[in-house]
């Protein structure tokens, strides 16, 4: 008895709840009861604490009592974003049946599971950007990655080292990452951005499964289409996406037309540090400035997420770059063409998202007239494209497809006026379905065909008096004064007697009283169906449209781009085969936009190249603008290769194909990491992997340790670079003034300061970029500009004199020049003839045949030798 006692009862609805969460257990459940979504127990204080709702109690004081919190049904789309934004996952449980229809407990399910990666809704997504889920695969030697943007379509996948996945997901920023829960350590120890990780089941990840689940999906016999011929990881990758969609209930998914592989050797390699440091699209100030801020003036939602793609992504090839050029040329000095171009393509909705929503059922009728709209757009701008004098874009107009059918299909079949929801009516226009005109005339001019009914059966019985009315006890009927009930035909059933008249009916009245009261029921099914119907029969227009979004999308940031060049002076780069970069009159494109009108920003020549200039060493003081040289080199470059104009009077340059930065100081305590630590993992990265085409930015190396350590590290890399026969083009700021005497040493290696004027009591930062060392810092006149304490400033100026006096500065000199030969090896310079048979072994050696097991064996060799010797 005490067993029993001690259960708790459960009441059917809970029950029922209970079933339902239990299959969801790392979801949010909203549970729909009646006119409100409902949520109990952990759910509910979540859901209370993050949409600042009241969270009360069900069953309170009972063995039941449970926490409970929720909001009118109407309000779904308020809610739902705020709960998929604080990175919850949400399972909508919706009544499956109508109540009035069932004597039990109403049958629910879930019909909707969303997640921050995968959503469809409006208001969890963002315009200009992409929401992409990631899955992560974990392979022996490779890492396999793949992306979908379940809104848009784009479905990416790609594979290489963990570096290079690094890069991807800083490029991409996806909201969700699917990992295998049995990688769950070393996806959180490589990756140390803060993902948002769901795991999955370990059998998930397997290529087997992949295969059929992808060649499944597309309806293909192989994937050999798609390049994923030696892309193992990332199809098993992409595997998994697909299983995570049908395990949220995306089962619609017809908008996912293809897969595409990220070619790395296409674009620009930029590590996460060098995205970080130039503030491309994020930044660590949520008030900060980015890049695509100042740079994007798309028209449309599509053209701003490409625009933040090319920008992540910058090319590589010389001729993609320069067609991109030449469209934007055509657009700077086609203004007309230009104004046009923007007027048509502001008009348009968001295509790509549009037909997604299609695809998934989840499009309501106003969208599809917008769909409509933004068609009847193209053809202006195909016909535009068409006339332009500019083969890119006539190509552009060949391709753009005008959906002729697909036009004729939405005007005929809705109305222009169509309504968000299809219970409001009015959905589908006039003349598509009889049946439905019947009902809209019945429900919207009853009174002028009950006013028909009654004049022509006043003029067939002749009784001028007779009247048709309503009551709830017999509906319609037809009242005849008792004078007139001898004229009453035989086929009028008589139902009431008053007084002074009798009251009947006719099948006539009873089928139309039938009509009337079922006509908005009937009106709301058969808008419904017709309009499920036309959608169904849209989706085989995906492809054509998808195309549509994808060209506009292309012309809509080469127009932005075109924008900018006439907005801000920009002036188009000259791209050459060679290795030289000259940028003159170069200026920063977001420091320029930020100052104020009155000021005017100071521009700057950088020349560099791999045989007189390959090093330039900047010195100057704080706050003179080094930093700011620094990044608008880099910005410069990016800009010319994502095929944009550049703010400058002239660029000449060859392709970079690796950038790099080293800019600015950051920690990262949570992984036991200092200030120094990542600066020299960060530089360690840039060494470890540049090319002949890298561009290097290096600011203040060695700066977090003590002033010995960090000279000799500055120096260091400094001589490495230069030593490298990569050769790489590099700008490196730094304070340590003692880096200046590597130009009497380094034939590539040029000084160069951002100048000052100094006055009697403070500095003027002239923020040009002069040849020739700077030996002055002016710290403590920054320190004074900086409101610092007067009894602190005049101590640091007599310490500061003090030092000088000890000449500190030729003595690190001394200690720094004199060991400049010792990177070289010593033991063949020894009079030895032991090391120089080595030597004159190791001369006559071909390296370019050797195979590894002959190197290895003549290294033992060599081994041997010194071990006899000793």
């Amino acid at each position: 008895m005490a067993a029993k006692d001690t259960t708790q009862k459960e009441t059917p609805l809970m029950k029922q709840y209970n079933d339902i969460k239990r299959k969801y257990p790392d979801a949010c459940l909203l549970f729909r009861v009646g006119d409100f979504y409902e949520t109990f127990g952990e759910d509910a204080v979540r859901t209370a604490r993050i949409l600042g709702i009241v969270l009360t109690k069900r069953g309170s004081g009972s063995e039941t009592e449970t926490a409970l919190a929720g909001f009118p049904h109407h309000s779904l789309n308020t809610y739902l974003p705020k709960l998929v934004k604080a990175g919850l996952r949400v399972a909508i449980c919706d009544q499956l049946e109508d109540p009035k229809l069932t004597k039990t407990i109403v049958k629910r399910g879930v019909t909707e599971l969303i997640t921050p990666g995968v959503s469809l809704n409006d208001e969890v997504l963002q315009a200009k950007s992409n929401n992409f889920l990631a899955a992560l695969q974990v392979g022996k030697k490779n890492w396999g990655i793949a992306l979908l943007d379940v809104s848009t379509g784009e479905f990416l996948s790609a594979q290489g080292n963990a570096d290079y996945i690094d890069k991807l997901l800083q490029n991409f920023l996806p909201t969700e990452v699917l990992v295998q829960k049995q990688h769950k350590t070393t996806v959180s120890e490589t990756f140390r951005a803060e993902l948002n990780v769901f795991y999955l089941e370990d059998w998930v990840f397997k290529e087997d499964y992949a295969q059929q689940a992808l060649t499944s999906h597309f309806e293909t016999k192989s994937l050999k289409g798609f390049g994923f011929e030696e892309l193992n990881e990332g199809l098993i990758a992409a595997g998994a996406i697909l299983y995570y969609l049908s395990e949220t209930q995306h089962n619609k998914i017809q908008h996912i037309t293809s897969i595409q592989r990220i070619l790395d050797d296409e674009y620009v390699w930029m590590d996460r540090f060098t995205m970080r440091n130039l503030e491309l699209y994020q930044a660590n100030d949520p008030l900060a400035v980015t890049l695509l801020d100042v740079i994007d003036r798309t028209k449309s939602p599509m053209g701003g997420r490409l625009l933040k793609r090319w920008l992540a992504f910058p090319l590589k090839k010389i001729d993609a770059i320069r067609q991109r050029h030449e469209v934007v040329q055509y657009l700077v000095q086609d203004t007309e063409a230009l104004q046009a171009f923007q007027q048509q393509i502001q008009s348009m909705s968001d295509l790509e998202r549009l037909i997604s929503k299609l695809a998934a059922g989840k499009v309501h009728p106003r969208e599809v007239w917008y769909l409509y709209d933004s068609l009847e757009a193209i053809l202006p701008i195909k016909a535009l494209a068409m006339q332009a004098n500019q083969a890119a874009v006539r190509q552009v107009g060949e391709q753009l497809d005008d959906c002729a059918v697909l036009r004729a299909k939405i005007k005929s079949m809705l109305h222009p006026d169509a309504p968000a929801a299809i219970s409001k009516g009015n959905v589908v226009a006039p003349g598509v379905d009889a049946t439905l005109d019947e009902l809209r005339a019945l429900a919207f001019s009853g009174k002028e065909y009950l006013d028909g009914i009654e004049k022509r059966e006043a003029a067939r019985t002749d009784i001028p008096s007779l009247k048709i009315a309503f009551n709830n006890v017999f509906g319609y009927f037809i009242e005849v004064r008792n004078t007139h009930k001898d004229k009453v035909p035989a086929d009028w059933i008589r139902k009431q007697t008053l007084v002074n008249a009798e009251r009947y009916i006719t099948e006539e009245l009873k089928e139309y009283e039938a009509k009337i009261l079922g006509a908005e029921e009937k009106i709301y099914q058969i808008e419904q169906q017709l309009f499920e119907q036309l959608v169904q029969w849209m989706v085989g227009y995906i492809l054509p449209v998808q195309r549509n979004a994808q060209l506009v999308a292309q012309l809509d940031c080469l127009m932005s781009f075109a924008q900018l060049a006439i907005d801000n002076r920009y002036c188009c780069p000259v791209l050459e085969e060679g290795f030289a970069l000259d940028i003159r009159q170069g200026r920063h494109p977001v420091i320029e936009k930020r100052l104020p009108p009155d000021v005017p920003y100071i521009a700057n020549d950088v020349y560099l190249d791999r045989e007189t200039q390959q090093i330039i060493m900047i010195t100057g003081p704080n706050m003179s603008g080094k930093s700011a040289i620094l990044r608008q080199t880099a910005l410069i470059v990016l800009l010319a290769q994502m095929g944009s104009f550049v703010p400058a009077d002239s660029v000449h340059m060859g392709i970079v194909d690796k950038l790099f930065t080293r800019v600015g100081a950051s920690d990262n305590i949570s992984m036991g990491e200092s200030t120094f630590m990542v600066e020299m993992n960060e530089t360690a990265s840039i060494l470890n992997n540049l090319s002949e085409r890298s561009l290097i930015l290096l600011d203040e190396i060695g700066r977090g340790t003590s002033t010995y350590d960090g000279i000799s590290i500055a120096w260091a890399i400094a001589e490495f670079l230069h030593e490298n026969p990569a050769a790489p083009k590099t700008l490196f700021a730094t304070h340590y003034h003692e880096l200046n005497d590597m130009a009497d040493q380094f034939a590539r290696i040029k000084n160069y300061n951002v100048s000052v004027k100094e006055l009697k009591d403070t500095v003027l930062f002239m923020r040009t970029l002069s040849p020739g060392g700077s030996a002055h810092s002016f710290g403590i006149h920054v320190a004074k500009m900086a409101g610092m304490p007067q009894m602190v400033v005049q101590k640091a100026n007599k310490l500061l004199k003090k030092l000088e006096k000890n000449n500190q500065h030729n003595q690190v000199k001394e200690r720094i020049s004199a060991p400049q030969n010792e990177l070289q090896l010593s033991i063949f310079q020894m009079d030895d003839p032991m090391l120089e048979e080595i030597r004159t072994d190791l001369t006559q050696l071909d390296i370019n045949t050797l195979t590894p097991v002959e190197a290895l064996m003549k290294l033992n060799e060599l081994k041997k030798m010194v071990v006899k010797s000793n």
